[in-house]
């Protein structure tokens, strides 16, 4: 039972600051402002970890490698720790393997969580300070469909049609999983 409360503690708290860096490597690659309550909070709770390595780790062309290398190595870490608390063997390759799987994961999560919430504020708060976030996260996702659907009846069902692809995209990531662990 208490290995089981420690496991759950390790990925709770792992788990919060990979989403949050996570997030933050996505604001940056797609250009989202930093200037709203969210942005302001992720940069808060993940800039006393990412500044130091980014003096190692320089970012390429507008991606910082830095914070995706920090998201990374916590995962990892955090894979490693509860594999540990329940009694397994931890090895390295597999653990990195099934980490970069669950980075490419929680990225879907973050994708579903803006498209949603950019849907619902467009029904009920059209002028929220988070729009321009969200817009810049969920636009160059939309943006093919809207070329290929029109708004049916006034609604814009691209949301919909994307927010089903990205569900795929989790199924098939949940079993890629267990082959990334296997493979690693």
């Amino acid at each position: 039972m208490l290995s089981q409360i420690a496991a759950f503690l390790v990925e709770t708290v792992s788990g919060f600051f990979v989403f949050l860096l996570l997030a933050r490597f996505h604001f940056q690659w797609l250009r989202a402002p930093f200037h709203n309550p969210v942005g302001e909070f992720v940069l808060a709770l993940t800039s006393w970890i990412v500044m130091p390595v980014r003096r190692v780790i320089p970012g390429l062309r507008g991606l910082d490698l830095a914070t995706l290398f920090v998201a990374w190595l916590l995962r990892a870490l955090a894979i490693w720790a509860e594999i540990f608390i329940m009694g397994g063997e931890p090895r390295g390759m597999p653990i990195l393997a099934v980490a970069a799987v669950d980075l490419v994961r929680f990225s879907v999560y973050i994708l579903i969580f803006a498209v949603l919430l950019q849907a619902v504020l467009s029904w009920f708060h059209t002028y929220s300070p988070l729009n321009p976030m969200l817009d810049a996260i969920a636009r160059p996702f939309l943006r093919p469909f809207r070329r290929m659907i029109r708004p049916v009846g006034g609604f814009d069902l691209t949301p919909l049609v994307l927010l089903v692809l990205l569900q795929i995209v989790v199924i098939v990531l949940d079993y890629a999983r267990p082959l990334a662990a296997r493979l690693g």
